[in-house]
């Protein structure tokens, strides 16, 4: 029989590797909501986690299909027809609980749950799709619950609500190059935005046998004032009484950030050994096409739009975790994440196998290594009809299955 022993080994180890294993999802997800904190059996813990990321998206067979903007690297001719498309990124991760009475816990915590990085550079035959792509996230998060007896274990009611702040930017060729001038050609939209979410949830555990089940639903978080600017000054618009040099002007819109829900299952199976899963969907599909306009636009500044097309995201997990003994655990898992691209972007479906250990010196202090290896699926993307209207009409290319690796390190300290 599981005991509650468990709790401070395996289930460690567990929600270590979770973090690693959940750290390439689809859409803008980076890191995702976490509260397993909340569950921690101490009257007060803290909890500090770093995760890197290392995708290698690598495109290949590209071909610059719009001649409207140039043709090639710089508008004229040339560039690459494959590329390094992903970059590497760190999400950290710091909390704080705290049981007031028997009944109620709180907890609060700061992440970056979304975020995006890509950077192909300029000297590849897709620079008029994408030069560089960079969103950023800050999230400050409170979330309680209440629990009473029921049966053999305990039931809590999870409440809680959070404010975001986002921001980020995309550069891409708008024109040829002019080198007499000189302009690069370059164009850049840049936005930052501030919303507040709240989440809601059940769980039922019973800690003798290591058993818990929760369903969290996180709700969406509506951006209605996005504002940035786009930036033409390295552009020369053609006129008949001749090329009038671009400006630099304000642009707002909105989008919204996915709400999502997610089921969480473990249960000690045997003396020393615990079987885990989960289920999220995420309302990604929400994100389609992104229009930011002036106040009033014109020839000269017009509007611009962001186009994500993105399909709801699914994220399958299950695994087993081991106690060796009091002070070192381990688990293993397994992650399907399926793909939001389907037909324009890079975003396949992706398998990760993860694992993690554990290391508990002290009844108060937890140290976690955690991570994952896995493939990110291999297509292709190009033009696509949206609303009636065509969608990625600058740039085809094809993509293999590529690697993906991530590690992440937590301490934990109860006190």
């Amino acid at each position: 029989m599981a005991r509650i022993g468990l709790k401070r080994g395996v289930l460690a180890a567990v929600a270590g590797m979770l973090v690693a294993s959940a750290a390439q999802a689809g859409g803008l997800e980076r890191s995702g909501y976490n509260i397993d904190l909340l569950f921690d059996p101490s009257d007060y813990a803290a909890e500090a986690t770093a995760t890197y990321v290392n995708p290698q998206r690598e495109l290949k067979n590209v071909a610059d299909i719009n001649p409207a903007n140039g043709i090639g690297s710089n508008g004229i001719g040339g560039g690459s027809t494959s590329v390094r498309d992903t970059e590497s990124y760190w999400a950290p991760r710091i909390g704080v609980k705290a049981g007031l009475g028997d009944s109620i816990d709180c907890m609060a915590d700061y992440s970056q749950p979304w975020g995006a990085h890509t950077n192909p550079g300029k000297n590849w035959m897709g620079a008029n799709d994408n030069i560089e792509t960079k969103v950023e996230s800050d999230n400050y998060a409170a979330t309680c619950s209440y629990k009473w007896d029921v049966g053999p274990g305990v039931v809590r009611i999870i409440g809680g609500g959070f404010y975001q702040e986002i921001g980020g930017f995309k550069d891409r060729l708008v024109a040829p190059e002019i080198a007499v001038a000189p302009l690069t050609g370059v164009g850049r939209l840049e936005l930052e935005g501030e919303a507040w979410g709240w989440r809601t949830g059940i769980a039922y555990e019973i800690p003798e046998y290591a058993m818990r089940a929760s369903l969290v639903y996180n709700s969406k978080v509506d951006y209605d004032d996005l504002s940035g600017f786009i930036d033409l000054t390295q552009f020369a618009f053609p006129t008949p009484g001749g090329p009038i040099r671009g400006t630099k002007y304000d642009v707002s819109g909105s989008a919204s950030m996915p709400d999502s829900l997610e089921l969480k299952v473990q249960s000690g199976i045997a003396p020393g050994w615990l079987a885990f899963g989960s289920v999220k969907w995420t309302d990604w599909s929400q994100l389609q096409v992104l229009e930011f306009c002036p106040a009033t636009a014109s020839p000269l500044t017009p509007c611009t739009t962001l186009d994500l097309l993105y399909r709801d995201g699914w994220t399958v997990t299950g695994g087993v975790g081991h106690k060796f003994n009091d002070q070192w655990s381990g688990a293993v898992s397994l992650t399907w994440d399926r793909g939001t691209s389907h037909g324009y972007g890079t975003q396949t479906d992706t398998w990760l196998l993860g694992s993690g250990v554990s290391y508990t010196p002290t009844e108060n202090v937890e140290l976690r290594l955690a991570g994952s290896v896995g493939i990110l699926t291999s297509g292709s993307s190009g033009p696509v009809s949206f609303n009636g209207e065509r969608i990625g009409n600058e740039v085809t290319y094809d993509f293999d299955n590529d690697f993906v690796g991530a590690i992440s390190t937590s301490l934990k300290v109860r006190f």
